[in-house]
C-alpha cells in the first residue's frame, strides 16, 4: 500500500467510566484510503474506540482530529462517519430500499436522488432485486449487506464497522470477508474494522492495531505481526506461535544468543532496539512459528529441539504435530499426506528452525 495522508488521528485519547479506566493515551493514526482492523480480546477499549469516533462516546480526555482538525466535542449527527453494527440496526417495518435511503431522506433529499442513490447502493452490493424485500426475508449475509449499502449511500469519509461478521457462519463469513474488502477497494473509502478475531485481521488488513486492557500493543501489517511481534501478549495472541523462554546472551549482528532448556538457540532480532540494547541475562521469548520448525535433516540451522511426538491433529491442508519437549509444548504444521503423517504419536523427534525465522521479544 503507498503512503498515504492521515485523515483522522487519535491524540492522547483515554476514557473513563466514572471511576473505571477503559483506554489509556491512545495515539492512533488512521491513513485516508486504507482498511485499518482493531484486533483485541474482549475488554480490550476496541470497541470503545470505534465509539468515541463515530461520537458515541465522549473522550475523557484527549482529541481526535479530522483533517487536522479537532472533533472531540462535534455531535453525532455532524460527523461524516457512518456505522456498521454487528445487529445490523436495520428497520424491520421498512423496506430494504427504505432502509438504504433512511439516511437521505432524514437529509431532505429529492425523491429521484434518493431512489437512483438507492438503486446505485444496492447494486453496489449486489442486491438490486431485492429493494422491495424486508429484513425478515432475507439471510444474515444479505441483511448484512444491507446494512453496508445504507453505511455507504451518504458517502461517509469513514465507515465504522462494529464486528459486523460475527453472527454468521464461518463459509458466509470468510464469503462476506472478501465481499467487504472489495468494496472498500472499489469505492476507496476508509474503513475501520473491529474484530477479536486474528485470521479475519490477517485477510482483511492493510494495517491492524492490536489492544490489550485499553492500550495499544502493537500497529503493524499483517505480515509484520504475524513475523515480528513486538511483545510476550502480541506473540501469543496473534497467531499460533511457539515461545520458548530464556535469558538473552551475545549479539551475533542481526542475531543474538537465548539460552533455553534446549540450550544456547539463535534468533533474529529484526531491527528491534530494545533486544540490542536489553542487557546479558535479560529475561526472553525465542518465538517461531509452527511452519519454521523442520526435522534435522531439512534443515541445518543449529536450533536444535527435541522432543516426542503427543498428538496429531488433522486440519486438512495441514497437519499439526504437538511435541512434548519437558515443560514445553511446542506445534509443528506439516503437510497432509494422503498417506497419514509423516510422524507416529508418541516418537522421538529432533527438530531445528532456522535463526532468520524467528524473532525475539522480553518479558
Amino acid at each position: 500500500m503507498t503512503q498515504s495522508l492521515d485523515l483522522l488521528s487519535l491524540r492522547s485519547v483515554s476514557k473513563s467510566y466514572g471511576p473505571v479506566p477503559v483506554l489509556h493515551d491512545i495515539d492512533l493514526s488512521i491513513r485516508d484510503g486504507e482498511f485499518l482492523t482493531v484486533l483485541g480480546p474482549s475488554g480490550s477499549g476496541k470497541t470503545t474506540v470505534l465509539r468515541l469516533i463515530g461520537g458515541l462516546e465522549t473522550v475523557t480526555s484527549g482529541e481526535i482530529h479530522l483533517d487536522g482538525r479537532d472533533i472531540s466535542r462535534m455531535p453525532i449527527n455532524r460527523r461524516p462517519f457512518n456505522t456498521v453494527f454487528q445487529d445490523y440496526a436495520l428497520f424491520p417495518h421498512m423496506t430494504v430500499a427504505a432502509n438504504v435511503g433512511y439516511g437521505l431522506s432524514v437529509r431532505r433529499r429529492p425523491r429521484a436522488e434518493i431512489k437512483r442513490r438507492t438503486d446505485e447502493a444496492l447494486d453496489l452490493v449486489q442486491l438490486g432485486s431485492f429493494s422491495d424485500r424486508f429484513p425478515a426475508q432475507l439471510s444474515g449475509g444479505q441483511r448484512q449487506r444491507v446494512a453496508l449499502a445504507r453505511a455507504l449511500i451518504c458517502q461517509p469519509r469513514l465507515i465504522l464497522l462494529d464486528e459486523p461478521l460475527a453472527a454468521l457462519d464461518l463459509e458466509l463469513r470468510r464469503r462476506m470477508q472478501e465481499f467487504l474488502k472489495s468494496i472498500q477497494r472499489e469505492i476507496k473509502t476508509t474503513f475501520l474494522f473491529v474484530t477479536h478475531d486474528q485470521e479475519e485481521a490477517i485477510g482483511m488488513a492493510d494495517r491492524i492495531c492490536v489492544m490489550q486492557a485499553g492500550r495499544i500493543r502493537q500497529l503493524g501489517t499483517p505480515h509484520e505481526l504475524y513475523y515480528k511481534p513486538s511483545c510476550e501478549f502480541v506473540a501469543r495472541f496473534f497467531g499460533d506461535n511457539n515461545l520458548v523462554p530464556g535469558t538473552l546472551g551475545a549479539i551475533d549482528g542481526d542475531y543474538r544468543a537465548i539460552d533455553t532448556a534446549f540450550g544456547r538457540l539463535l534468533c533474529a532480532m529484526n531491527g528491534q532496539q530494545n533486544l540490542r540494547s536489553a542487557a546479558a541475562g535479560t529475561q526472553a521469548f525465542a518465538v517461531f512459528r509452527p511452519e519454521a520448525l523442520g526435522t534435522v535433516n531439512e534443515k541445518d540451522s543449529g536450533n536444535a529441539l527435541c522432543g516426542n511426538v503427543k498428538e496429531l491433529v488433522f486440519a486438512g491442508s495441514s497437519t499439526v504435530a504437538h511435541i512434548d519437549a519437558g515443560d514445553q509444548r511446542l506445534r509443528m504444521r506439516l503437510a497432509s499426506l494422503a498417506e497419514g503423517s509423516i510422524y507416529s504419536q508418541g516418537e522421538r523427534v529432533k527438530l531445528t528452525f532456522s535463526p532468520r525465522d524467528s524473532h525475539l521479544v522480553l518479558s
